[in-house]
């Protein structure tokens, strides 16, 4: 699937008072509730990742904000990175067409911020600052290489309204296609106003994702053994986290996933006949739910991964490394609840750019 419409994004029990279809300039009309209607401008999100480019396009509403355009293409950025230490003329290729495709988004919502991210992929690449120049050129789109420290920020501040604030502490994991971010959250810090900030404890990067994983122990046939493998690699990685103890000494705790590998597992547990996003985030998963999907996908050939309405040909190579990569964080971290977050790095930016220009201001009394 090349392009989706993603439904509201709003603080847990927040009234979004009214948002009718925006207007052609990238403006709405807001109406808080028992207040005067106000014009909410467009914010925008870019993520170009090592497997994917994905754009999300949002209004504020008043505690939370609204989706109201969404992009997302497979692009494989990082392909072939891991043996030559470039981007391959093919990938860029691919990505500066998305991005185009996204340019045009940007215009037709007439944004008024943005920010626009690549990550692992660009960090590795000896050739990522001739990229990003001819990106600007192409599409007059400026990228931004972020750091890992921010990736992870990013991630936390986006999945706050899914963590379950009864627990003592969330340990949240995105397996991306070149780097996995691994962070251990406290229960989100109470805000005036506005989405809950994230409260991270620690944090970690692993210098791997479901792409690099796949090119190095491949990914259309893959049996136990090779599995396994794959379990050992990052659990290794997963030894230097530097929150492990502190993990371990609090039993009150879930795992929350933000990815294309637990959104994957979400939608074949739930036997979906298509992907459907409004079913897939926020839903919990049992232990041994994951457990079961992930001997069901290791069973299958590469066709039947491939046949699969939640995984497609795009993803049938990547989906057991990701489960590999989840598997061990499983059982570095065991958890018996995990909440998977179809949402992550571009909600996590849209928070930050609507904090900054404090377009949740503080309800005044009555």
């Amino acid at each position: 699937m090349s392009e989706e419409t993603v439904p509201a994004v709003q603080a847990p029990g927040g009234r979004g008072g009214e948002c009718p279809e925006g207007r052609p300039d990238g403006r709405h009309w807001f109406r808080r509730p028992g207040g005067i209607a106000q014009v909410r401008p467009a914010y925008a999100a870019l993520d170009l990742g090592t497997n994917n480019c994905r754009l999300l396009i949002a209004r504020p509403t008043y505690d939370g904000f609204r989706v109201v355009g969404a992009f997302s293409r497979i692009v494989r950025l990082g392909e072939g990175l891991t043996a030559s230490g470039r981007l391959s003329e093919a990938a860029m290729v691919r990505a500066i067409d998305a991005l185009a495709v996204c340019r045009d988004r940007l215009k037709a919502y007439g944004v008024h911020r943005m920010r626009l991210i690549t990550t692992e992929a660009c960090r590795a690449a000896g050739n990522a600052g001739d990229f990003i120049d001819r990106v600007h050129d192409k599409t007059g789109l400026a990228l931004e290489i972020i750091n890992r420290e921010t990736e992870a920020r990013l991630a936390a501040g986006g999945c706050t309204t899914l963590v379950d604030t009864r627990v003592d502490g969330v340990l949240l994991f995105d397996i991306g296609g070149g780097s996995s971010e691994i962070v251990w959250l406290g229960p989100p810090g109470a805000v005036e106003a506005g989405p809950p900030r994230a409260d991270i404890r620690a944090w970690a990067s692993l210098p791997v994702g479901v792409v690099t994983l796949a090119e190095r122990h491949g990914g259309h046939q893959v049996d136990r053994a090779v599995f396994e493998t794959m379990v050992a690699e990052v659990a290794l990685l997963l030894r230097s986290f530097p929150g492990a103890e502190e993990v371990r000494r609090t039993p009150a705790r879930h795992l929350l996933g933000t990815s294309g590998t637990v959104t994957t597992i979400a939608g074949v547990h739930l036997g979906l006949a298509r992907y459907d996003r409004r079913m897939v985030d926020g839903v919990w998963l049992a232990e041994t739910d994951i457990a079961r999907v992930t001997e069901m996908l290791l069973a299958m050939s590469w066709s039947e991964r491939a046949a699969n309405a939640c995984i497609g040909t795009d993803r049938a190579d990547l989906v057991l490394a990701g489960c590999a990569i989840l598997e061990a964080i499983r059982r570095a971290f065991p958890a018996e609840r995990l909440r998977v977050a179809d949402r992550g790095l571009r909600e996590g930016i849209l928070v930050e750019l609507m904090r900054a220009d404090a377009v949740w201001r503080r309800r005044r009394p009555a």
